[in-house]
């Protein structure tokens, strides 16, 4: 099995798109690491928040294909935070520091929760553009785990990791999503006991979506038919919570299918992301879209604001 971290193409991106470490709350031990790539003269880029488990290069297979395109692509870890809250002041510092007004975001798991508890906190001074959200969930209540969030901090880095490890695909998997789960284990090892703790706390802590604070932002929701971290039943709410959101289905992807159906999940953020070619809310650079296409947008806008007009 030819193993994702010695892989050309990890190393390709390793040696080429420099690891960020920002600083912007108070607490200077509160580090934001992020890999920032694509034309810095597009303001509303694609931001990817990672799973528990992950760190941000997770997404490089993202970062590869859509910088190729024109895209400009923003993929980070959090620091240590302990609430919902907190995270998204924290998040709103980052991208004032980075002087991003609004933001396309791809969510996996974890990050798919905190990337719609975002647009929530934001909703009266929208930051959010759009929102993929990839084997997501939208209630903290769905892992049992409520009552167990407050005592994470306590336990050691092994139990964490064994947590975690858990929900992780046992059994037969082909091979390449073999190599995503040994990846993901190697990223789960480097994280500290204060970082999993966090991320836990923050996966488990009660809480839950407000739909009608964000029901007007455009949705995709991506998930996958095979094994999962994921019940029925919470795909299902999250259809119901957005009813009228874009639907990715992947056949098979487990955990993570950004690392183990790059192509396909590259093509359904491209997708997503074409409804705004052509807009001041656009995540590539105009020069790489074909003036067919910017065409066939803005006939597509002019059609949608007449038919809001009437």
């Amino acid at each position: 099995m030819g193993e994702i971290k010695v892989s050309p193409d990890y190393n390709w991106f390793r040696s080429t798109v420099p690891l960020k470490k920002i600083i912007v709350d108070d607490d200077d031990s509160k580090v934001w690491s992020l890999y920032d790539a694509g034309s810095k003269n597009i303001r509303c880029p694609l931001i990817f928040l990672p799973p528990v488990s992950g760190t941000a290069d997770v997404f490089f297979q993202q970062i590869l294909a859509l910088t190729g395109w024109g895209y400009r692509v923003i993929a980070l870890q959090y620091p240590v935070y302990w609430d919902h809250l907190e995270f998204c002041d924290g998040f709103r510092k980052l991208l004032d520091h980075l002087q991003l007004d609004k933001v396309h975001l791809f969510g996996a798991s974890l990050g798919g929760f905190l990337a719609q508890k975002f647009a929530e906190y934001t909703h009266k001074s929208p930051r959010v553009q759009s929102l993929i959200l990839c084997n997501a969930f939208s209630d903290t209540s769905i892992f049992n785990q409520t009552w167990t969030a407050n005592s994470f901090w306590l336990m050691p880095a092994f139990m964490l990791k064994k947590i975690v490890l858990g929900n992780f695909a046992s059994g037969p998997v082909d091979p390449v999503m073999a190599d995503g789960i040994d990846f993901m284990v190697d990223k789960l090892e480097s994280l500290g006991q204060s970082e999993l703790a966090s991320r836990l706390t923050l996966n488990c802590q009660n809480s839950y979506v407000e739909p009608h604070k964000i029901r007007d932002i455009p949705v995709t929701i991506m998930d996958v038919f095979d094994q999962s971290a994921l019940s029925t039943e919470a795909k299902e709410e999250m259809y119901k919570l957005y009813p009228n959101a874009r639907r990715a289905h992947l056949k098979t992807g487990g955990n993570f299918p950004y690392l183990c159906r790059s192509a396909e999940v590259n093509v359904y953020i491209q997708i997503h992301l074409l409804q705004f070619h052509g807009t001041r809310y656009a995540a590539i650079d105009p020069s790489m879209v074909s003036a067919e296409e910017l065409e066939v947008q803005k006939i597509k806008l002019h059609s949608s604001s007449e038919q809001e007009q009437q």
